[in-house]
């Protein structure tokens, strides 16, 4: 039986526009001291309600009492079995949040959606520009797909515990695949679509799948890729051989070549497979494992645990990003990589909230004018996109001519980047273009969810300066130190380390290699994480990330930020990319050489 959320509204009605708009939300009456059932929005509203108050309040509450803070975020899910205890420390770093405890990420993410009424809203939109095509998916259809993939991969072996490798383009499988792997406890280890043979046998020889999920292409503006061929490319390089492979014929191209005995169509597989129910997975439990890097030396596999992830994510979506249910929520990633297994795939679902899955460009599909077609027809509410992509609208389009006629987009609340430094002119150009809240903010692969934020749901000023990532979002103590290990001074720059313990989210382990989690991440400095970064911290709190550790050169005794000196350079007009690096100098030790890309015409 589900045990729906609740939300504790004393003292806090009326006192936002963002929480009168959830409580417009909910079918119950809201007043002072009553406790609110949100039976249309299940265990949604979380704690951004329950905790409406200053970022201040909250932050400070993160760190003073961290097992009641989140313990509070956790009881928004649907458990199985309560958690013995919020966080163990025994083995630190390996510390475990929520152990003893019991859930269901894909329960939480859909199938407590359709039980509490709402499975016919849109929970995927996937907008294609390379196919011409849209479609919608309601909770109710993406349930009867999960559940009915889950039973195919469970046809084929697949139990608690093991592997499955999906190796998919960005298309709504890819999402159903993921489901249906935490629906019966599966790890999913979802490889970017980019990736040659090589990279995807060093994830298959190193993840030991049991079974492969693929498609037969992949579509790009000017060629289709096969993905087929690469799989098995892959798999015959593998010392590894997983025991079946699943393939998705894409509709409308040419038809996947399948190996009698090995491979199997996907409908093939799920109109013979029995539907299956969600099966209870204990919190300490993986949900993925997410490589991080390349090709040579041993993998990165960062290890999701499966109650931290879910409360984690549930909590950011109304308190960092201001998102509700039944809002339109568009990550413009990639599937394959951290923000789109968070902010694509779960977080939305965990709120009920509706997400894009776009399947193009934001430059050549056909113009720079496509994100914002995206979101002016979908209504998007929200935006997560990298500066890359904005500096390649912005290099073929400075004046906005193929953008304008898509503004005003009065549903946006607000854009977010992260992924990289956004540089000032990027930042100010499309905040002068859409006049909207343009916020950066920082995260790792490692962490899961925002380092540092401007949390919009915590009543936070939504124009900062441009080059500040936000403050420490609630749960994480984020120090910049010295070399030395002592703190820097304001606008000092330093390395940028984080205080034990880590809230929700953060990664368990390196999956099969503890040993090098515990050396590669907390070595350095004991009791702290090392984030491999760099940055400064100002006079009021904020901080500016700008860049990886190994990225500080030193010249004539003074420490630079190349992203600092990469700033500089992109102030000239007719640069919309840079990059500096350090190179040796028998006299200074080393100087700054900059490479830049000129604009279009110039």
């Amino acid at each position: 039986m589900a045990r729906h959320g609740t939300l504790w509204a004393k003292g806090m009605c009326g006192t936002s526009s963002y929480f009168s708009k959830l409580m417009r939300l909910c079918p119950a009456t809201c007043g002072y001291g009553k406790l609110v059932s949100l039976y249309k929005f299940p265990c949604s509203v979380i704690s951004a309600s329950r905790w409406r108050s200053s970022y201040s309040e909250v932050f400070h509450r993160s760190l003073a009492s961290p097992n009641e803070f989140w313990a509070e975020a956790a009881e928004s899910l649907h458990w199985f079995k309560k958690w013995d205890r919020v966080l163990d420390r025994s083995k630190e770093p390996l510390n475990q949040w929520f152990p003893g405890g019991e859930l269901n990420t894909c329960y939480n993410a859909i199938d407590r959606h359709v039980e509490a009424g709402r499975g016919e809203q849109t929970a995927l939109i996937h907008d294609s520009p390379v196919t011409d095509s849209i479609t919608h998916t309601t909770y109710s259809q993406l349930q009867a797909s999960v559940k009915h993939f889950a039973g195919a991969l469970r046809a084929q072996g697949v139990e608690k515990g093991d592997v499955v490798l999906i190796y998919m383009p960005m298309i709504p499988e890819a999402v159903v695949a993921m489901m249906a792997c935490a629906r019966i406890g599966a790890v999913h280890n979802l490889v970017f679509g980019g990736f040659a043979a090589k990279e995807l046998s060093t994830r298959i020889a190193h993840s030991r799948p049991k079974v492969v999920v693929s498609a037969s292409c992949g579509v790009e503006p000017t060629r289709i890729v096969m993905y087929k061929p690469l799989l098995d490319e892959a798999i015959e390089m593998s010392e590894w051989k997983p025991k079946s492979c699943i393939i998705f014929s894409r509709p409308n191209f040419e038809r996947a070549s399948l190996i009698p005995g090995r491979d199997f169509d996907w409908n093939d597989a799920i109109n013979t497979a029995k539907s299956v129910d969600c099966v209870p997975v204990p919190a300490t439990d993986p949900v993925y494992i997410l490589y991080t890097s390349g090709t040579t030396g041993v993998p990165k596999g960062i290890v999701r645990p499966s109650g931290g992830h879910a409360v984690a994510l549930n909590w950011t979506m109304p308190n960092i990003y201001g998102m509700y249910p039944g809002a339109v929520w568009w990550a413009a990633s990639d599937l394959g990589w951290v923000v789109g297994h968070s902010y694509i795939a779960y977080a939305p679902l965990l709120i009920g909230a509706t997400s894009v899955i776009y399947e193009g460009k934001p430059v050549g599909t056909p113009d720079p004018s496509a994100f914002f077609r995206v979101m002016q027809e979908h209504q998007v509410q929200g935006l997560f996109v990298a500066p890359t992509a904005l500096r390649a609208i912005r290099a073929e389009d400075a004046d906005g001519n193929t953008i304008k006629p898509f503004l005003p987009l009065d549903k946006l609340d607000a854009i977010y980047v992260a992924g990289e430094h956004c540089d000032h002119e990027t930042m100010t150009w499309i905040q002068n273009l859409i006049q909207k809240p343009i916020l950066d903010h920082w995260w790792q692969t490692e962490s899961g969810w925002a380092l540092t934020a401007t949390c919009r749901g915590l009543d936070m000023d939504l124009y900062p300066k441009p080059g500040l990532t936000g403050k420490p979002a609630p749960g994480w103590n984020v120090q910049i130190l010295r070399p030395d290990g002592t703190e820097t001074e304001t606008d000092e720059l330093g390395e940028i380390f984080i205080k034990q313990p880590l809230p929700p989210g953060f990664m368990s382990t390196l999956f099969g290699n503890d040993e090098g989690f515990k050396q590669t991440y907390f070595s350095r400095l004991k009791g702290y994480y090392n984030t491999m970064d760099s940055g400064v911290r100002n006079k009021d709190g904020y901080i500016s990330v700008l860049s990886r550790t190994d990225d500080v050169i030193n010249v004539a005794g003074h420490r630079l930020s190349c992203g600092v000196l990469e700033e500089a350079v992109l102030e000239c007009s007719n640069v919309v990319e840079a990059a500096v690096i350090g190179v040796p100098d028998k006299l200074k030790g080393h100087v700054p050489l900059g490479l830049c890309v000129i604009r279009s015409g110039q």
